[in-house]
């Protein structure tokens, strides 16, 4: 296992599935910089329960085909607001946020006053478990959540009748 493999994984990642001790996997956007992982959650933003108060989380990464390719250990660190790196990181992040309202620096200032976490994810030199990747589907069955709810048969406007031959 090279580190230039969880590099290249890192370069690619769109979209990782992030665990914090504790909590359940998560698929989380995010925006590769510099070797590590920029992600923002909280309030208004995705939910990610837990990581921004963890030292450390599980990344999974996928490959070119969309199959996991490399878990890593990450360092999570907590960017502040009006900081250099948040000066530096957050109008970057800000800028490559999907569907957002207003423009990259209204975003940014709205996530250092509703108190969102803008969170850096740097892999750490522990050993990276790719060659021995787990061999299940790992499917965990869905969370409960109030979306899903029971829904009743459509309506349909005309009667279907048969036709007699």
């Amino acid at each position: 296992m090279t580190t230039e493999l969880v590099a290249e994984a890192i370069k690619k990642a769109g979209i990782a599935w992030i665990n914090a001790p504790g909590g359940p996997s998560l698929a989380l956007w995010v925006m590769p910089l510099d070797g590590a992982l920029i992600l923002v959650c909280g309030p208004g933003e995705q939910a990610a329960p837990g990581l921004a108060e963890a030292s450390r989380a599980s990344v999974r990464l996928r490959g070119d085909n969309g199959g996991l390719i490399v878990i890593v250990e990450a360092q999570v660190e907590r960017l502040t607001p009006g900081s250099e790196e948040w000066t530096e990181i957050a109008p970057q992040l800000a800028g490559k946020r999907l569907n957002a309202s207003g423009t990259a620096e209204e975003l940014v200032a709205r996530w250092a006053e509703t108190g969102c976490a803008v969170l850096r994810l740097t892999p750490v030199d522990e050993p990276v478990a790719a060659p021995h990747l787990p061999t299940g589907s790992q499917a965990e069955p869905p969370r409960e959540t109030p979306a899903r709810i029971k829904v009743r048969r459509p309506f349909r406007l005309h009667r279907v009748r048969k036709r007699k031959p």
